[in-house]
């Protein structure tokens, strides 16, 4: 076998996620063809997948250092950067490669990719266009193009371009899954018959078999078809938690250190309040409103809706698994602290920005160390209206959601760390019932705009308007007007979530 099939072989195991394979027999074959460029690519893409962003970093930097102007490891330093959300740096290596290609179209799609996140929308999309000019037809450019028109409420545009990608590859399943989130189905959808041939499929990766599952999920419920909704749900859940080999106790043991951490650090300064930027947190568990409560705060014209930022998460998650380590914690906070702000500004002008980021809730005790003047809004739902949805839907990072038992363990170290909370910061968290919100929305709208310290706009009771980019699972519920359906979800499945119900009650979740 030569080596351009075994390079084919090692980017098909790849593909199909067998990362640790790729990683030894890749790292050989370089020991063996130092020269062989495209090796050095292969094992930093298989750092990336795995989430080894640094192993990947370090490879590429010290291959730059024989070929400077490789524009391959130029775009996939920059790609290690980007899923690290170090903007900047990313930013800068994809230019690096446009100064050398114009035409590199795998730099283009990803420089377009980074502006959505920042929501720099116009630049992003004049990219996506230049990429496709250039060949219409990369998987790739498709797919991330109609995820950015999803995001911003151009769903035929975006329809259009899931069903291009499909066209181009009919088994990447995650176009399939996108356009079974966009649309509302009817019984004779022809789509709806593809994708149970294509779940039949064997040689499928379990990845890909998860995605067309949770499609399903959501298709059949879309058709009241209920009892094979949930069958196809659970299925794509266990797959989920088969590939994520999650384990709750982590969790767990992240919940005590940040509780440890806060209980310790009564000496820390709180970081002085020297920027202009005022900062609204809305946080609390997954499908408790959180979306829809930014799109009415950012209806106000002096509000900038970021969206989901994961940036909090990333820094702070290692700061406290590893507190006892640094040397300087305050040094730590305000270093992290700038990071974040230099996104914010980057993304913005306007000096009242929301982060609706729902895990934010396990960092409170650091958001007020780092922003003593952070307004937070805790959004709260009846635990199995919100627990059902989380379980129902493929959320990217949420792994707790794939096993009712986990999920109901995950239920109950989130309230009692809000509990936990609450007893340093009552006062500073202003607690948002979604049955109050949806039943009462005037009112409440009107409570939430006083808490921000906003002067009263009529705009936001028409949050239904805004054009701001929703990349979440509810980019369609939160462009409607609110409505009373969604407060009584899992009853439609109330004949099969009994195991969710007795978890729920066995981990005395309120």
């Amino acid at each position: 076998m030569n080596l351009e099939e075994k390079f084919n072989i090692l980017v098909n195991k790849m593909n199909l996620g067998h990362y640790d394979e790729v990683i030894l027999e890749t790292d050989y074959l370089i020991k063996k063809f130092p020269k062989q460029e495209a090796l050095y690519n292969l094992l930093a893409l298989t750092y990336q997948a795995k989430g080894e962003y640094d192993k990947s970093i370090t490879l590429l930097t010290d291959a730059l250092k024989r070929s400077n102007k490789n524009t391959n490891f130029l775009n996939n330093l920059g790609l290690a950067y980007l899923k690290k959300k170090e903007y900047l740096i990313a930013e800068n290596y994809f230019k690096e490669v446009l100064k050398l290609n114009p035409r590199f179209i795998n730099t283009i799609n990803n420089l377009a990719t980074l502006y959505t996140e920042i929501n720099n929308i116009s630049d992003s999309e004049k990219l996506f266009l230049k990429a496709l000019s250039i060949n219409e037809n990369v998987l790739e450019t498709n797919f991330n193009y109609a995820t950015f028109l999803q995001s911003l409420g151009r769903y035929e545009q975006a329809e259009k371009y899931y069903r291009k990608t499909l066209k181009i590859n009919q088994n990447f399943t995650k176009a399939d899954k996108s356009l079974a989130m966009l649309k509302k189905y009817k019984k004779n959808d022809e789509h709806i018959h593809l994708l149970e041939e294509k779940i039949k499929n064997r040689n499928l990766h379990k990845s890909d078999t998860k995605e067309l599952a949770f499609a399903l999920g959501k298709i059949y419920e879309d058709i009241g078809e209920f009892e094979k909704s949930f069958l196809y749900i659970k299925k794509g859940n266990e797959l989920k938690k088969e590939l994520t080999k999650y384990n709750i106790n982590n969790e767990i043991e992240l919940f005590k250190r940040i509780k440890e951490f806060h209980k310790k650090s009564k000496d820390l300064k709180f970081i002085t309040n020297d920027h202009k930027k005022k900062m609204i947190f809305i946080l609390g568990m997954p499908r408790t409103g959180t979306s829809l409560v930014e799109q009415i705060i950012s209806g106000h014209n002096k509000v900038f809706g970021a969206g989901e930022l994961p940036l909090l998460d990333q820094y702070l998650k290692k700061f406290v698994s590893n507190f006892n380590k640094i040397k300087n914690l305050d040094e730590a906070l305000i270093n992290y602290k700038k990071k974040y702000l230099d996104t914010i500004t980057r993304m913005t002008d306007l000096d009242v920005v929301t982060d609706k980021a729902p895990l934010n809730f396990r960092w409170i005790g650091l958001i007020k160390i780092m922003f003593p003047n952070a307004i937070i809004i805790h959004c709260k739902r009846n635990p199995l209206e919100s627990s059902w949805s989380i379980y129902k839907n493929d959320f990217s990072g949420v792994l707790f959601s794939n096993d009712t038992k986990d999920l109901a363990n995950y239920y109950k170290i989130y309230q009692d760390l809000m509990i936990f909370w609450k007893s340093y910061f009552d006062d500073k968290i202003y607690d948002l019932n979604y049955e109050d919100l949806i039943n009462n929305p005037q009112d409440k709208i009107k409570e939430i705009i006083n808490f921000c310290g906003l002067e009263w706009q009529d705009s936001c009771l028409e949050y239904y308007k805004n054009k701001k980019s929703i990349r979440t699972v509810s980019f369609s519920q939160a462009r409607k007007p609110i409505y009373k359906d969604s407060l009584k979800g899992a009853a439609k499945f109330k004949n099969y979530i009994q195991d969710l119900e007795n978890a729920l009650s066995s981990s005395k979740v309120r």
